[in-house]
């Protein structure tokens, strides 16, 4: 194991580290705001890293984002330790608070927009409120877009006061977990009475003949004032342990280089959606995968600061309050 001698400098250090690199195994999502963010780590085309990524070697992996919280949280305790950075949703962040540290960058949020209701037209449901009792296609009970949609419908009802442990046994509407992907033909074939979409479904959902019932964002702007936070990253803590005091800090740094570099870059990044694409003929059009970008590629992205910070104490306090998540306890960044 490599230990970080006292007396050397972090730019010491990372030379001293270099010739026995540490293997990063890093996990994202498959929407393009992920994809691109981490590209730099390995370079285009995979053979070397377009920025200084020493003392690590990365290996990137794309997964749902509900199959990344359950790997996290440690539902499937044989995968649970498989990745030493992951993305995760910000509700799933309470439950690993204690393994996990939390990246200043790579966070999405909506700033005013957000995870989308949606329903057929043919539907009678047009309000937050027209969800009680009915059957809602979610992707993951996991997920920030399910903890804000639940919170929300708890203030609708005017639920504001009552108990926790009240509030967190009621079911305001049946939650049908599925792919993301799959959600938009669930509803707009009938088997479920509206849908949650994240992702780039957000922007293309009307091309199904969906009518949005709500944006989350902007209700969640409306009555905070503050960003939603969706996505975040987060880095193991015990890497300090297992290769020397330093590699928690220093990781946290490559990752904020590889973002600031791709945000830079916006034609390889373009260039890289496009060799990764698979079956996603919606990154064909370069028009919606810029509007895409523009809203979970933002500020708040290379750097969530104070402002993003906020943000995620209010989510998961509230959270915790309406007894929808664990107590994250004091939140920090790396």
């Amino acid at each position: 194991m490599a230990t970080r001698p006292n007396d050397l400098s972090m730019h010491s250090y990372h030379r001293a580290m270099a010739a026995e690199t540490i293997p990063i195994r890093l996990a994202h999502s498959p929407d393009s705001d992920d994809l691109v963010m981490w590209w730099p780590l390995v370079g285009l085309d995979g053979s070397k890293p377009a920025i200084d990524v020493l003392p690590f070697r990365f290996e990137l992996v794309a997964r749902d984002v509900e199959e990344l919280n359950k790997l996290a949280v440690g539902a499937r305790s044989d995968e649970a330790e498989l990745y030493d950075a992951t993305a995760i949703s910000c509700a799933a962040y309470p439950a690993v608070a204690d393994r996990y540290a939390i990246t200043r960058c790579g966070g999405s949020f909506g700033e005013g927009y957000g995870p989308r209701i949606v329903a057929r037209n043919a539907s009678g449901v047009r309000t937050i409120e027209d969800l009680r009792g009915q059957r809602v296609a979610v992707p993951g009970v996991n997920t920030s877009a399910f903890l804000t949609l639940s919170l929300l419908m708890l203030r609708e009802h005017g639920e504001s006061e009552l108990g926790s442990e009240s509030r967190s046994t009621q079911t305001a509407f049946e939650p049908v977990e599925m792919l993301f992907s799959e959600i938009p033909g669930a509803v707009a074939r009938g088997e479920v009475d509206a849908g949650l979409l994240i992702h780039e479904a957000q922007l293309t959902f009307a091309d199904m003949g969906l009518v949005e019932v709500g944006n989350l964002g902007v209700l969640w702007a409306k009555q905070t004032d503050l960003p939603l936070p969706l996505g975040l990253n987060v880095i193991r803590r015990d890497l300090d342990d297992r290769f020397g005091g330093g590699t928690v800090t220093r990781l946290g740094e490559v990752l904020f280089a590889s973002v600031q570099f791709a945000v830079a870059h916006p034609a390889e990044c373009r260039a890289h959606l496009q060799a990764n694409k698979g079956d996603r003929t919606e990154w064909d059009d370069p028009e919606l995968v810029d509007r895409y970008l523009a809203m979970y590629v933002s500020a708040l992205t290379i750097d969530m600061g104070e402002r993003g910070l906020a943000a995620i104490r209010h989510l998961l306090g509230h959270g915790h309050e309406a007894g929808l998540c664990r107590d994250p306890g004091e939140i920090a960044l790396v």
